[in-house]
């Protein structure tokens, strides 16, 4: 999405605190600051007994859902960046200590990752093309999206496991 449409929308939608001469890279570290707030107080909501909570025997516990989240992150970012990531793909849902601190300590630091690393891109290099994972031809702005969209969903389907400890969600943190 460019700069001038996501202007627009804001304008639209009521929030005009982007400036126009913020760069696209600015904007996009705004939006991933806002979701690792977000994030966090999802991580916060659930008490520490409810981390290891599936829903079905099949599915990911609540820790393991954030941790997927995590490694994902990592290696989107580290495919559009070219920043190293600090852990191997797929080690962080391999984790062992699944507690509330050590969940949240990891989940933050793969956001700190991600933002720290698309702080470093220019603006001018989010249309250079990238072959993501061996498959996907995209540019580093459309990959930065789905890794958005990637957190955001498996956040998301962490609400139903919010609800079934008993716990109400976060309110939602579109702004």
């Amino acid at each position: 999405m460019k700069l001038a449409t996501i202007y627009l929308l804001a304008v639209l939608l009521g929030a005009t605190s982007i400036a126009k001469a913020q760069s696209q890279t600015e904007v996009l570290v705004k939006e991933w600051e806002r979701a690792k707030a977000y994030t966090k107080e999802y991580l916060d909501a659930m008490p520490d007994k409810d981390y290891s909570l599936k829903p079905t025997p099949e599915m990911r516990s609540f820790a393991d859902q954030f941790l997927h989240l995590t490694d994902a992150n990592y290696g989107f970012i580290s495919a559009v960046s070219g920043q190293k990531s600090p852990v191997g793909f797929g080690e962080s849902e391999k984790s062992a200590d699944k507690s509330k601190a050590a969940v949240t300590k990891a989940v933050m630091d793969g956001y700190d990752f991600v933002i720290a690393s698309i702080q470093k891109i220019p603006a001018a290099q989010l249309n250079d093309k990238i072959n993501l994972f061996g498959k996907f031809e995209i540019t580093k702005e459309q990959a930065i999206y789905k890794a958005f969209e990637h957190q955001t969903h498996h956040r998301g389907q962490a609400t139903v496991y919010l609800r079934l400890a008993g716990v109400t969600p976060p309110q939602e943190k579109l702004f």
